[in-house]
């Protein structure tokens, strides 16, 4: 499986609306999930190596920035009749083993994923309170395997940042991972 580096951040880019169903049909809109110091929105799925070494770490930072009044969102949009490890019923069972404390959603359509620009897994989009994009970067050193457990927090301290200033950092690193799987048209 080859890698993917998404580009780097569009400073100031709207974030692109959107309602798209959790597992259990529960529909979430961009305006739900906003936070009033910013909005994290992350795509992932099930099955990819490069979201599974850091799974644990994303639900932590997840539930300290909601802390700090970011909204925060994941999204699978990869094709579930070539990956079926990550269709819907399997992404609530990952969100329940991981305890996710924010909604997972399901881009059947991978209109969302087109719109946004997402090309791996994990791929993350800051944006300020202003939904303006302020951060494309990493989560971490991580790669395929878990990086260092003392590892600058990078995707945590830009949306701490932005919680803080309004603005990301100049410096990102682009996120590392699996390509969305496109369904064939």
């Amino acid at each position: 499986m080859m890698a993917v580096r998404p580009p780097v951040c569009d400073f100031g880019a709207k974030a692109p609306d959107f309602a798209l169903p959790d597992p259990d049909g529960r529909l979430f809109s961009l305006a739900q999930i906003a936070g009033p110091k910013g909005t994290l929105v992350m795509f992932i799925c099930n099955h990819c190596p490069y979201v599974q070494a850091v799974i644990d770490r994303i639900q932590r930072d997840a539930a300290e920035l909601q802390a700090l009044g970011i909204g925060v969102v994941a999204i699978s949009a990869n094709d579930v009749a070539e990956y079926p490890q990550d269709a819907p019923e399997h992404m609530k069972a990952e969100a329940l083993r991981h305890g996710f404390s924010f909604p997972y959603l399901y881009d059947e359509s991978q209109d969302v994923a087109r719109v946004y620009g997402a090309e791996c897994t994990p791929d993350f989009f800051g944006y300020n309170d202003r939904l303006e994009l302020q951060y494309r970067g990493r989560l971490d050193a991580s790669g395929r395997t878990p990086g260092d457990p003392g590892a600058k927090r990078e995707l945590f301290e830009a949306m701490a940042q932005i919680a803080r200033t309004g603005q990301g950092p100049q410096d990102q690193t682009a996120s590392i991972g699996c390509s969305i799987k496109w369904k064939t048209q």
